[in-house]
């Protein structure tokens, strides 16, 4: 008997936990890169980096006003059986969906190396920074997974899904001008 069934957790909850894994582990492997990619050019080519801090500020201020033109439309398959697929492919499918995703990238390589000091060593900082990012990738896949009923009864609405679209679109407009303006 595995630790997770003495534990009590049925199978949707542990297919999540192996989805989560390999979600994570893509987050760290995209935040590690993104930023030693990043901080080789912040010192190699300031100038370059300049720009590039201007093109992640404009995609994230692009990706927020997207997200406030949507019309709040969904795809929610709720006879979606997941059941015979196996521990070890979810995992695999959270990392290819955290490396695969083009808006974590640009979200990762825009922001995180305002993060990061070239004056101090480089390894501590990094380390500090993707425990964080973990940390909070983590919360909030536990609380998409745990909201899961609440959060497809919210997304049903149309309303409040271009109500949702709007706040995360403001977000993303927020952190494109504090990144182009920092």
């Amino acid at each position: 008997m595995t630790l997770a069934l003495t534990l009590g957790m049925s199978v949707g909850i542990k297919r999540t936990l192996w989805m989560m894994w390999g979600e994570l582990i893509g987050v760290a492997l995209v935040s590690v890169l993104a930023v030693v990619g990043v901080a080789s050019v912040m010192l190699n080519y300031p100038s370059v980096f300049v720009v590039l801090k201007y093109l992640g500020g404009a995609y994230l201020i692009y990706l927020g006003i997207q997200m406030w033109q949507s019309r709040g439309k969904m795809a929610i398959n709720i006879n979606n059986d997941t059941s015979i697929i196996a521990g070890k492919q979810l995992m695999i499918q959270g990392f290819v969906t955290a490396i695969a995703n083009p808006k974590g990238w640009a979200f990762t390589i825009s922001l995180l190396p305002s993060f990061i000091n070239p004056q101090l060593p480089m390894a501590p900082q990094l380390t500090l920074l993707v425990i964080i990012i973990l940390m909070s990738e983590f919360l909030f896949l536990m609380l998409y997974a745990s909201g899961g009923n609440a959060l497809r009864k919210l997304l049903e609405e149309s309303s409040k899904v271009v109500l949702i679209n709007r706040l995360s679109g403001t977000l993303m407009i927020a952190v494109g001008c504090w990144l182009a303006l920092s």
